[in-house]
């Protein structure tokens, strides 16, 4: 089958990409490569799929309109995974622009091009910042999500309304997957642990917000691939027992669902430091600081939904997933 991966070149879209071609498809990679992060990082990533000859690489963003639509005349994808963003809860504070150009702007022409040349399946990256100011864990896909605390936030939640739109419109099924804390091997260097793993390498401190008083539903790499690949094989129905009187926000009349993916434990990050710790055998030097903005204090996925639809549940250990990163980095940046 031929599939269209955006965000290609990104950390989860490597992954997907890889085991999807592993499977035998076809996969279309689509990315900007934008400076967000280190570029050599996406290259170097795109450097082991490149190697498949069942893997082709477009160079373009997803607000480039005109260019995604030939894609698509071009390739014909039956499945679309959207995992191309403008990903990061802070820099939305810092370059909002940014977040409507490419998670409002390229959402919307991904939708147009699934309507145009009537892909099957769309499966598209939300994210567990739309729960913003819901404080009921653990977080449910049945729960109302209309309280954003950031703009990142806000444009994922637009981008399930948008879909929604779409699905009822045009029976397009789509999927949105709300990714909880992601992280592992090839990961982003923006995100805690690879901070954290760099940080106390090079001796230097790290920041923890909150004061350390912060959890979070780690979920490691592995399990959030297993997830796609398994969804991919179920594109969203209608749920026949919707109702309009009493609404459900996880499910629709409309071929639309939304899932969680998050490990279902969340854990301290005071514990998650100290396995990092116990990996390296340092003992990290910690700068405690306020909540930032936007942040929220408290991560828990509830993954019943995702279970009852394609019998998994992420299950991957701190211990385990933590060790693997670190494994990976010290290989990567050559660390003796």
């Amino acid at each position: 089958m031929s599939i269209l991966v955006t965000g290609s070149a990104g950390f989860i879209g490597f992954h997907v990409s890889k085991r999807l071609l592993k499977e035998g498809h076809k996969v279309i990679g689509l990315d900007n490569l934008n400076d967000y992060y280190d570029v050599s990082l996406k290259e170097n990533r795109l450097s082991i799929l490149t190697n498949d000859p069942n893997f082709s690489l477009v160079k373009i963003g997803l607000e480039e309109r005109e260019k995604i639509n030939k894609v698509f005349e071009d390739y014909n994808p039956r499945i679309v995974i959207n995992l191309a963003a403008q990903a990061g809860v802070r820099y939305s504070l810092e370059n909002p622009q940014a977040y409507i150009d490419s998670n409002i702007v390229g959402f919307t022409n991904i939708l147009e091009a699934c309507r145009h040349y009537k892909v099957e399946h769309l499966i598209y990256a939300s994210s567990s910042s739309v729960y913003g100011a819901n404080e009921s864990l653990p977080f449910s896909v049945h729960d109302n999500v209309d309280h954003p605390i950031s703009l990142y936030a806000a444009s994922k939640k637009s981008n399930e309304l948008m879909a929604h739109t779409y699905s009822h419109l045009f029976g397009l099924p789509t999927t949105g997957l709300r990714f909880f804390t992601v992280y592992g091997p090839w990961g982003r260097p923006d995100m805690a642990l690879f901070l954290f793993t760099k940080a106390i390498i090079n001796g230097e401190p790290i920041k923890v917000f909150n004061n350390g008083n912060m959890q979070r539903d780690f979920t490691y790499i592995d399990d959030i691939v297993e997830s796609i690949y398994r969804l991919t094989k179920s594109p969203a129905k209608p749920n026949k027992e919707w109702s309009g009187m009493n609404p459900d926000p996880g499910t629709s009349y409309a071929p639309y669902r939304v899932y969680n993916i998050g490990n279902n434990s969340p854990v301290k990050l005071m514990d998650f430091i100290a396995a990092i710790e116990e990996k390296l055998g340092v003992n990290a030097k910690k700068e405690f600081l306020p909540l930032q903005a936007g942040d929220v204090p408290a991560t828990y996925a509830d993954v019943e939904d995702l279970f009852n639809e394609v019998d998994f549940r992420p299950k991957t250990s701190i211990k385990d997933g933590i060790s693997n990163f670190i494994d990976w980095y010290k290989k990567y940046y050559e660390v003796k």
